[in-house]
């Protein structure tokens, strides 16, 4: 009996559980699920319980008065008035590490290859962190990403956020998998983000390869995943980018694309009740994006680096779409894929007069970026005449400057192709620009 007793003592009696904090469902309209009966914060994670018996994962995603709205990881099935509602802990049991490269996860953290466990010896959070703007190290080294018309003209720096702007069709996927292939960086991270399920695999096949999985992690979120997994899934890709900066390694992410995760944060905000703005999309989506987009780029430690590509889809080929233009004003550059490139077979479809890398002025030399304006001026020279010339309305010998530009055209087309598996190493694409235009 003394010892019991002394056991007893030793016991902290408000650490002992009294009770199961537990709601009730009680009601199932759209996407969104209400509770009632248990207190819940918003972000907050909780269980549902089915008629089957098992548990359905779901997140708070806001509340009124004293009904709570959940909005489920997957699709809801199973689901009836009064089903158990459990609130689970706060704490993410994530862990992660370098066993997570060449492996394919969800926006939960969980493996989908089928390649068992995943290992790890350091915490991640689901979210990506947030970085002082004043300690963040400055972007001012190239990156070579592999192709000609990007690295000569639009010259990327490491720790640089840049958007890949097209509509549909046009070809920023396989302009995707081309950068993905042959960038120079430890790590690479892809977010496929509400992407048909066909092009999972073919990534990961014919974009990646073999060599370049072992260096992968793949965050994929398809088309027919609920709204709140795909933009967990853009989130847990920059969270899982942003790791491996922090530990000093050159980390490249590919989140294709931005556009799915603005779509996906309007259809939560909708079902919220948030009313629509611009072309739909509630206001809350343009104050998400930048907070997703400032958590890229390079962090406190001066030795990793975090360059960001996203691709933008511009819906009917406007290049004014809101997404569009909210990603221009926030991003470090942008490159347009036009449609009339593609349709005359000039692949990548670049057009190089509508596009700009903001940071190239910073990481390039003197004569490079003298090189790269004297061709933009050269193209856009030719442009003023290229209507005239099959007509035979241009007359060579009233401008030097424009006779040139027309001469260099067919130099400057064939310089800026390039085929999908042709390799555009940076110091070869700078020395053929300087000899062209010299």
């Amino acid at each position: 009996m003394m010892a019991l007793a002394d056991s007893l003592r030793a016991v902290d009696i408000g650490a002992v559980p009294v009770a199961t904090p537990t709601g009730r469902l009680v009601g199932a309209q759209g996407l969104l699920l209400e509770s009632v009966g248990c207190r819940l914060h918003t972000g907050q994670r909780c269980r549902i319980e089915t008629v089957d018996g098992e548990w359905l994962d779901a997140q708070v995603v806001g509340f009124r008065e004293k009904v709570s709205y959940l909005m489920p990881f997957k699709k809801a099935t199973g689901l009836s008035t009064g089903a158990r509602v459990l609130p689970t802990p706060d704490k993410s049991d994530l862990m992660i590490g370098p066993s997570w490269l060449g492996r394919m996860v969800n926006g939960l953290g969980e493996p989908i290859d089928g390649l068992g466990r995943l290992g790890g010896d350091q915490p991640l959070s689901t979210t990506p962190p947030r970085v002082n703007p004043l300690k963040k190290a400055p972007v001012e080294e190239p990156l070579d990403v592999g192709v000609r018309a990007i690295n000569s003209m639009l010259t990327i720096g490491k720790g640089q956020r840049v958007g890949l702007m097209a509509g549909s069709g046009v070809g920023k996927s396989v302009l995707l998998g081309l950068i993905t292939r042959q960038t120079v960086a430890d790590v690479i991270v892809v977010g496929l983000i509400g992407e048909r399920n066909r092009e999972v695999r073919e990534f990961v096949e014919r974009s990646l390869g073999p060599d370049g999985l072992k260096r992968a992690v793949l965050v994929v979120a398809p088309a027919d995943e609920s709204p709140l997994m795909r933009v967990m899934a853009t989130e847990m890709c920059h969270a899982v980018a942003a790791h491996f900066r922090d530990r000093g390694q050159n980390v490249l992410l590919l989140c294709d694309s931005l556009t799915r995760y603005a779509m996906a944060l309007r259809e939560v905000a909708l079902s919220l009740g948030e009313p629509p703005a611009t072309r739909g999309y509630p206001p809350s989506v343009f104050s998400n994006m930048p907070q997703l987009v400032e958590s890229a780029g390079n962090g406190e430690q001066a030795r990793g680096s975090m360059s960001a590509i996203y691709t933008v889809l511009a819906e009917g080929d406007d290049q004014q779409d809101p997404v569009v233009d909210s990603a221009r004003a926030i991003l470090d550059g942008h490159i347009v894929l036009t449609r009339e490139l593609a349709e005359r077979g000039h692949y990548p479809a670049i057009d190089v007069a509508q596009s700009i890398s903001r940071c190239m002025a910073q990481v390039v030399p003197q004569e490079h970026a003298l090189a790269a304006r004297k061709l933009k001026a050269a193209m856009a020279r030719h442009a003023r005449v290229r209507d005239l010339i099959p007509l035979g309305a241009y007359v060579p010998g009233a401008d030097p400057e424009t006779d040139r530009a027309v001469q260099l055209q067919p130099q400057i087309e064939a310089f800026l192709c390039q085929g999908t598996r042709e390799e555009a190493p940076m110091d070869g694409c700078v020395d053929a620009l300087k000899a062209m235009m010299e």
